[in-house]
């Protein structure tokens, strides 16, 4: 059954809920256009999609905050967590969630405590891990032929440092330019270091000798790019010689801290980077001279020890000459010394053969009588009878001793000539010589009469001492002598011959025959 009383009608407006979320972010951001908000930021998170995500928070409350991608490369400085910045944006309402968030436009550095404690941070963490270290320091080049420059190319740095390249030596620069303050310059810059440390040695272009980074003077913000760790990071592990010049002589960055070496300022870093040419000229002259002079001076002691050597030592070339020209007059007299030897020899051999006498001439006497003899007493041997036997026995003694009278002469004079003859040929036919007259006494011997009357014949000669060859030679009374073989006997013939009969004859009668009487 109907309710007869009649409904409340309420007089507050009715809102959805995506009205009152609209409400509530129209009124957010039409009071809270545009704000800077000072806090500590933490849960930095950066998504795929490029946006960022994060908190602000100070000791009472925390504000939820987002840095949409496209505000990214304008924010002025990488977030991260536990650094207090002022952010700067607009508030805005999250309907889904119900939740209110900071739309960052800008990050900033909440004052410089704030970047000093954070550039503090960064300069503990590396000088732990030893990027300061001396010992990785690098010396650098005396005159490089290419220097380097890390700067932007429409300041003034890269004037000054190329004006005071041109008037101490003039060197080839390359400069890679590079934003030196703002967002992203921190990895220009560290993408600049690494791209002039990758370059090939030798390359087109060519890889520098040493680096110069460096930027005009500014405030700490402004030189902040220089404090960022990647920066750092890529000038420590640069393998070229590297030298900083940030800001001015009072300025200090992180850079200067890894660097090689670092200047106070741009013109300051070329000069370091490269020496004058007239101190070059200079140096070169006092080096040239003091060389020459420490040449002169090692050229005159060497000399004068030299001198002192000279002295002791005897003149080579003279003693050359001279062992040269005795060597000359010994070989000449050598020469000329064997001919004279073999004609003194020579001569003296003709000579000794000259006064030798011919064995031949002393034995032919002897062989001509003892021929006679053997003739004669083979003509007599049958008709001897009787003879002296010591007459033949003398006479054949006489004969023999005067043969070895005169072979023993010729030995002798041969002995004595031989030990003074050098000459190999004519000692070897004096020693034939001898051999053929040592072969002369057997002969003589075998052709003696006395021999033949050893063996039973006996030698009748007259009384002439002429041998009677034949029984017909013999009349009686004829005196004749008898040779045998110890001796001689005279004796008389007592008659004549007979002629012996011929063969095939009859004997004849018995007649009247040679008898001797001994």
């Amino acid at each position: 059954m109907d309710d007869p009383r009649p409904s409340l009608v309420s007089n507050m407006p009715e809102y959805t809920v995506s009205e009152i979320s609209g409400a509530v972010k129209r009124t957010l951001e039409t009071t809270f256009g545009r704000i800077r908000v000072r806090g500590e930021l933490t849960e930095v998170k950066r998504y795929p999609s490029g946006h960022i995500y994060l908190s602000l928070k100070d000791e009472n409350a925390k504000i939820a905050g987002v840095v949409w991608k496209t505000a990214v490369p304008r924010l002025g400085l990488t977030p991260e967590n536990g650094t207090e910045v002022i952010a700067t944006g607009r508030i805005s309402a999250y309907g889904e969630r119900s939740s209110y968030q900071l739309i960052i436009e800008r990050l900033e550095y909440a004052g410089v405590g704030a970047l000093l404690a954070r550039i503090e941070a960064i300069r503990q963490r590396l000088a732990a891990e030893g990027l300061f270290d001396a010992d990785r320091k690098q010396p650098l080049p005396g005159l490089p032929a290419v220097i380097g420059v890390v700067t932007s190319e429409r300041g003034a740095v890269i004037q000054d440092i190329r004006t005071t390249i041109e008037r101490r030596f003039p060197r080839r620069i390359l400069l890679w330019p590079v934003p030196v303050q703002g967002e992203g310059a921190a990895q220009a810059i560290a993408e600049a270091i690494a791209g002039f440390d990758a370059m090939r040695p030798g390359g087109d272009p060519p890889r520098p000798d040493v680096l110069i980074v460096g930027r005009g003077g500014g405030s700490l913000e402004d030189l902040m790019p220089f404090n960022e760790e990647i920066v750092v990071r890529a000038a420590a592990a640069c393998r070229i010689p590297l030298i900083s010049a940030v800001g001015h002589e009072t300025d200090t960055t992180l850079i200067d801290f890894v660097s090689d070496r670092r200047a106070p300022t741009p013109t300051a870093a070329a000069e370091m980077a490269i020496p004058p040419r007239l101190d070059l000229v200079a140096d070169l002259t006092q080096k040239n001279s003091r060389l020459l002079g420490a040449l002169n001076r090692m050229t005159q002691t060497a000399r004068l020890h030299l001198t002192r050597v000279e002295r002791g030592i005897p003149d080579l070339p003279s003693l050359l000459n001279q062992a040269r020209q005795r060597l000359d007059d010994r070989s000449e007299r050598a020469a000329m010394a064997l001919p004279a030897l073999v004609a003194r020899c020579r001569t003296t051999l003709v000579a000794v053969e000259r006064r030798l006498p011919d064995p031949r001439h002393l034995t032919a006497p002897a062989r001509t009588a003892l021929g006679d003899q053997v003739v004669r007493l083979r003509l007599a041997a049958p008709g001897l009878v009787t003879a002296r036997r010591t007459g033949l026995d003398s006479a054949s003694h006489r004969l023999i001793a005067a043969a070895e009278r005169a072979l023993a002469a010729c030995r002798g004079k041969a002995d004595r000539i031989l030990p003074r003859m050098s000459d190999a040929p004519l000692r070897a036919l004096l020693r034939e010589a001898r051999a053929h007259l040592a072969g002369l006494t057997p002969r003589l011997e075998a052709a003696s009469p006395l021999a033949l009357l050893q063996r039973g014949y006996v030698l009748v000669t007259n009384p002439e001492g002429q041998p009677v060859t034949a029984a017909k030679q013999v009349k009686a009374n004829d005196r004749l002598r008898l040779h045998f073989g110890d001796g001689e006997v005279d004796t008389v013939a007592q008659g004549g011959s007979t002629a012996s009969p011929k063969r095939g004859t009859s004997a004849p009668k018995p007649g009247k025959q040679a008898t001797f009487d001994l």
